[in-house]
C-alpha cells in the first residue's frame, strides 16, 4: 500500500480520517468520495497517482472513520460537510489543490470553490454532477418526492429501498463490464458502517439536504464558467443515478480547449476496475493543465 492512513482532530474536535500519499511538496490533488462510499472507494486509484501529485482523501461526517463528538450536535447538511472540509485543508495549510469529485463529493467541492473561487486549480469530474440534465429521473424520483414532502412514510421507504445491502451492492455493480471483479469488501464496508447506530438518521438527512444543492447549481456554472478553470470530465455512462447528459452538459460552461470530455463503459462507481485507466487519464489531464498554469 503506498500511501497512508492518518486522522486529525480540528479545532470543533471532530478527527478527519484520511487516505493520503505523495511528496509534501507536489502539487495537491484532492478526492472527495461520494454516498455511501468513504475514502476507501480510492483505495486502488491513491497509488497510481502519488508519484507526481500529494493526493489527499478525506472521509466525509458521516462516512468512514471521521469521527464527531456526540456533545457536539453536528447537524448533516452539505453546508456543514463543506465547512468541515474546509477547515480540514485550512488545518493542513492547503490553498491550491485540483479535485476529484463524484457524487456527493461533487456539491462539497463545488461549495468550497464557492467558497475560495482561487483555491481549485482544476475538477475532475467522475458522475459528479453540476446540472440538472444529470440527475437520473428514476433513481431520483422518490427522492425528489421526500424533498416536496418530508414526510415520515416517504423517509421510511428510502430508508427501505436505498440504505440497505442490496441497494449498496447494486449502486457498484449495476452499469459495470466486469460485476464479479469488483471487490465484495467494498459494498460490504459501506453496510457495515451504515449499520452503526443512528447512521442511517444521517443518510436520510443528507438525502433530504441534497435539494439544497440544485438552487446552488447556477453559482456553481457561473463559477466554472468565470474561472475558466480546466474541467475533466471522464463519467462512466451506464450510471443510472447521475446520467451521461450531465457530462456533457459542461460544456455548456467550459471552452473546448479547456475541456476535456469522455466516457467508460462502467455504472456509478466507475473507477472499479477501471483504476488504471483514470488513473492514465487524470495524469495526462493535470499535467497538461499544470503546465498551462505555470507557462
Amino acid at each position: 500500500m503506498s500511501y497512508e492512513v492518518s486522522k486529525l482532530k480540528l479545532d470543533d474536535g471532530i478527527e478527519v480520517f484520511y487516505r493520503h500519499g505523495g511528496s509534501a511538496d507536489a502539487p495537491v490533488l484532492l478526492l472527495l468520495h461520494g454516498f455511501p462510499s468513504s475514502s476507501h472507494q480510492f483505495r486502488n486509484l491513491i497509488p497510481l497517482l502519488t508519484k507526481q501529485y500529494k493526493v489527499i482523501a478525506p472521509d466525509l461526517p458521516g462516512y468512514g472513520f471521521t469521527s464527531i463528538p456526540a456533545d457536539l450536535e453536528y447537524k448533516y447538511t452539505f453546508a456543514n460537510l463543506t465547512d468541515t472540509i474546509d477547515s480540514f485543508l485550512t488545518k493542513l495549510s492547503i490553498k491550491k489543490f485540483a479535485v476529484y469529485i463524484f457524487d456527493y463529493g461533487a456539491p462539497v467541492g463545488l461549495r468550497l470553490a464557492l467558497k475560495h473561487p482561487e483555491a481549485v486549480t482544476a475538477i475532475i469530474t467522475q458522475n459528479g454532477n453540476a446540472y440538472e440534465e444529470g440527475f437520473g429521473a428514476e433513481f431520483w424520483a422518490p427522492v425528489r418526492a421526500y424533498w416536496t414532502s418530508h414526510s415520515p412514510d416517504e423517509r421510511q421507504a428510502l430508508k427501505e429501498k436505498l440504505l440497505i445491502l442490496e441497494a449498496t451492492k447494486w449502486q457498484y455493480e449495476n452499469g459495470s463490464l466486469h460485476p464479479d471483479k469488483i471487490q465484495p469488501e467494498s459494498y460490504y464496508l459501506d453496510q457495515a458502517l451504515m449499520e452503526r447506530p443512528g447512521n442511517k438518521d444521517v443518510q436520510l438527512d443528507l438525502l433530504y439536504d441534497y435539494r439544497t444543492n440544485v438552487p446552488l447549481y447556477p453559482d456553481f456554472q457561473k463559477w466554472i464558467r468565470e474561472s475558466k478553470v480546466p474541467v475533466l470530465a471522464m463519467w462512466g455512462k451506464n450510471d443510472v443515478i447521475f446520467v451521461a447528459p450531465g457530462a456533457e452538459a459542461f460544456k455548456t460552461d467550459v471552452d473546448p480547449s479547456r475541456l476535456e470530455n469522455s466516457f467508460v463503459d462502467a455504472g456509478h462507481f466507475a473507477i472499479e476496475t477501471n483504476e488504471e485507466r483514470y488513473a492514465e487519464a487524470i495524469q495526462k489531464f493535470l499535467d497538461k493543465s499544470l503546465a498551462e498554469t505555470e507557462g
